[in-house]
């Protein structure tokens, strides 16, 4: 997909089509707070088996205009478990979950959503490091089973993208202090 020219809308035409298709399940399950192709995935999202929509959220990756995967990171605090001791971590990802747009819409508030392991290690979540630069390096092998909502949310400049790869829709695992706070992490 080519970025030159003047109107570089088609991701942000793309985000506002999940925000809208996410809102209008949001608002038939009452869940709308923050805690394959495109088409293809609105289609799904909006038009589930059954009353009751079976996946919330339709995550995505962002390139950036030299084609390269975009990264987001951010930082949460985490509860050491053998004290009330606290310290700062890293998490990164590139996959994402569209909250709502910013600045008149030339911005967009995201949330990282972290591939999550199908319970190996104990059930420790696979965080990458913040170093990492390939989107393959978040989903090693057949390891990956989910994605979980990670509460932090970092707000982008759509211009600053050239395009999107949609994920099959899916309702993320929620972030949960026992989760964020694993084992792996007591000194």
């Amino acid at each position: 997909m080519s970025c030159k020219g003047k109107d570089n809308s088609c991701v942000r035409d793309v985000i506002k089509e999940i925000i809208k298709a996410q809102d209008e399940v949001a608002a038939l399950m009452d869940n709308g707070c923050c805690d394959v192709s495109c088409d293809r995935s609105i289609r799904d999202l909006l038009s589930p088996a059954g009353e009751t929509p079976r996946n919330t959220t339709i995550p995505f990756i962002l390139y950036c205009k030299d084609c390269k995967p975009f990264i987001g990171s951010g930082v949460i605090r985490r509860q050491l478990m053998t004290n009330r001791s606290s310290y700062l971590d890293c998490l990164s990802s590139p996959v994402f979950r569209a909250k709502k747009f910013t600045n008149d819409g030339k911005c967009v508030k995201l949330e990282l959503l972290i591939p999550e392991p199908n319970g190996a290690n104990g059930g420790a979540q696979a965080v990458p490091s913040c170093k990492t630069k390939d989107v393959c390096d978040f989903f090693p092998g057949d390891t990956i089973r989910n994605l979980r909502a990670s509460g932090i949310c970092i707000t982008v400049d759509l211009d600053c993208f050239c395009s999107i790869t949609c994920l099959e829709p899916t309702t993320p695992l929620m972030a949960t202090d026992q989760v964020m706070n694993d084992s792996r992490y007591e000194d």
